[in-house]
């Protein structure tokens, strides 16, 4: 197979190009994938105190996409000492250079960073409270395993849901599930999603908040310029001709964007009980 991505990054016809049998896929899941778009939470990121709602769900999803990327990686290249070539070449190429952007991006200060670590920035800068993630974080370096951690760490349990299913995913083993949660759950969702937050935030009065615009901006830029497709090629690669592997890609992919819902959900019934929760107090 020739690879489009590598062979020509210009985006403009990359939807033409789009494998086959992913098409077909995308097909399959439009109904999950068009009800995660229109979530109506996006439209509620309209203050500075809806938004540290909303961020202290999203940050969790923010951490275990590197889980999923990761999971990619030590499978599909040699993460090992000592090192030897490991796995097909091309998509050894597609997850390390989609890694090198999602952990080590531009940082928008002159600097590189990790987006889950622009987000905690994003967190900071507006004052959303983000001591669970750290205390998450925290125990996962001390050697505690996900499930421990997020017990002590006490996240929203929508996100502690969100997670762990994530991480279900991930201790599957199953490759074709893995990239397809990654891919349709995660890649070719965010840029739409994140418009919309985008558009939001900007018609409100929390566009100085430069940290979280950046955020957003670069997301909806890189993953649907670059990761977007590469993410697609690297499912067409390893499912192949395999009906089986399609099957079970097209399953996880629905099953990931329907766990994206109910932790939207959860953000949504969060912001919707604290603004009850204002109304009350001002009566």
């Amino acid at each position: 197979m020739t690879s489009f991505w590598l062979a020509d990054r210009n985006r403009s016809d990359a939807e033409d190009r789009t494998p086959p049998r992913v098409r077909r896929l995308l097909a399959n899941i439009e109904d999950a994938r068009e009800a995660l778009v229109a979530h109506p939470v996006y439209s509620r990121v309209d203050s500075i105190e809806n938004m540290h709602v909303f961020m202290s769900f999203h940050i969790w999803a923010v951490w275990d996409f590197m889980c999923l990327l990761k999971g990619l990686q030590v499978n599909l290249s040699c993460v090992q000492v000592p090192w030897f070539p490991h796995g097909d070449r091309t998509l050894r190429r597609l997850v390390n250079e989609i890694v090198v952007a999602e952990e080590t991006d531009e940082d928008g200060k002159g600097g590189y960073a990790a987006h889950f670590e622009l987000y905690l920035e994003a967190m900071d800068q507006c004052g959303a409270d983000s001591r669970d993630m750290h205390r998450f974080i925290d125990a996962l370096r001390q050697g505690m395993d996900v499930g421990s951690a997020l017990a002590l760490s006490s996240p929203p349990e929508g996100a502690r849901v969100f997670s762990t299913d994530t991480c279900s995913i991930i201790s599957s083993g199953s490759l074709p599930a893995i990239a397809a949660a990654f891919t349709f759950g995660r890649e070719d969702v965010v840029p739409l999603m994140f418009q919309e937050i985008l558009d939001q935030v900007k018609l409100s009065d929390l566009a100085g908040y430069d940290r979280f615009i950046y955020y957003l901006d670069r997301h909806i830029a890189v993953d649907a310029d670059e990761h977007g497709p590469m993410a697609f090629e690297m499912v067409d690669l390893l499912c192949g001709e395999d009906d089986a592997k399609w099957e079970e890609a097209e399953a996880a992919a629905r099953r990931h964007i329907e766990s994206r819902i109910r932790l939207w959900d959860g953000a949504l019934e969060a912001i919707q009980r604290l603004e009850g929760s204002r109304i009350r107090k001002s009566a």
